[in-house]
C-alpha cells in the first residue's frame, strides 16, 4: 500500500474515532440529569460513554463477520493477559504513590472536582470502574489497533512496539484534547496527554499479546479508579 494511501486511511479512521465521542457528547446533552445528578458528576459522562460504545460495537461485529477480523471479544491468551495485567497493577500502584507524593510536595494537589457527597463519589467511581475502561478500550485498542494493523506494518521503539499501537495511542491522547472550530481553539493539559499516550501503549501491548480486549479494559478501569480514589481520599484528609 502506498504511503499516501496509508496516511489517508489512518487519517479517516482517526477522524472517525475522534468524531464519535463528540457526537456522543451531543447526544448526552439532550437529557436533563438535574434530578438524579445535580452536581453533574457522573450521569452525563456515563451516557456519553455508553453511546460511543454502542456506535462502535455493531460496526465491530459486522466487520468481524464479513472480514473475519478478531477484535478480541474473548479472553485470548489467559496466561499472558493475567501476567501483564498483574504486572501493570504493581507498577501503576507504585507510580500512583510517587506521583501523588510529588504533587503534594509541590503543593499542586487538585481536590475532587465535585462536592464530596455519597452520590457524587459512588456515581463517579462507578463510572470509572464499569464504563471508562470498557468503552474507551473498545474504541482505542480493539477497534483502533485491529484496523490500523491492516494498514501499518512494522514496529517502532527499537522494534518493541507495533506501529498500529503507537498510532492508536496517539489518537487516544488526542481524544483528551478539547477542540473548538468556531472559533478554532485547541486546549489540553500536557501531562494528561503524555500519561494517556504512555498508558495507551501499555494497554495496547496487553491487547496485542493477549489477543483480548478484556485485560486492557481491566487495566484501564484499575488505573482510573486508583487515581480518582486517591484524589477523593486526599480531598477528605486535606479539606
Amino acid at each position: 500500500m502506498r504511503i499516501v494511501k496509508k496516511i489517508f486511511y489512518v487519517a479517516i479512521l482517526s477522524v472517525f474515532m475522534l468524531y464519535i465521542p463528540r457526537l456522543a457528547g451531543s447526544f448526552a446533552d439532550l437529557f436533563d440529569y438535574s434530578s438524579i445528578d445535580p452536581d453533574g458528576s457522573y450521569a452525563w459522562i456515563s451516557i456519553h460513554h455508553i453511546f460511543q460504545a454502542l456506535v462502535f460495537l455493531p460496526i465491530m461485529v459486522i466487520l468481524g463477520k464479513i472480514y473475519g477480523l478478531d477484535f478480541g471479544f474473548h479472553w485470548g491468551d489467559k496466561l499472558a493477559g493475567r501476567r501483564i495485567t498483574l504486572k501493570f497493577f504493581k507498577y501503576f500502584t507504585i507510580y500512583n504513590i510517587g506521583a501523588f507524593a510529588f504533587i503534594l510536595l509541590g503543593n499542586g494537589f487538585q481536590p475532587f472536582q465535585f462536592p464530596l457527597t455519597g452520590t457524587n463519589i459512588i456515581g463517579y467511581m462507578s463510572f470509572q470502574l464499569f464504563l471508562s475502561g470498557p468503552s474507551e478500550e473498545l474504541i482505542f485498542r480493539a477497534f483502533a489497533i485491529t484496523l490500523f494493523a491492516l494498514i501499518l506494518k512494522g514496529k517502532g521503539f527499537k522494534g518493541h512496539i507495533s506501529a498500529a499501537n503507537i498510532v492508536a495511542a496517539i489518537v487516544f491522547a488526542m481524544a483528551h484534547m478539547r477542540f473548538s472550530f468556531a472559533p478554532f481553539e485547541v486546549s489540553f493539559v500536557t501531562m494528561q496527554l503524555v500519561l494517556a499516550f504512555v498508558l495507551g501503549i501499555f494497554y495496547g501491548i496487553c491487547y496485542e499479546k493477549s489477543g483480548s480486549m478484556y485485560y486492557p479494559m481491566i487495566m484501564h478501569s484499575f488505573s482510573n479508579v486508583l487515581m480518582v480514589g486517591t484524589t477523593i481520599v486526599l480531598s477528605f484528609i486535606l479539606q
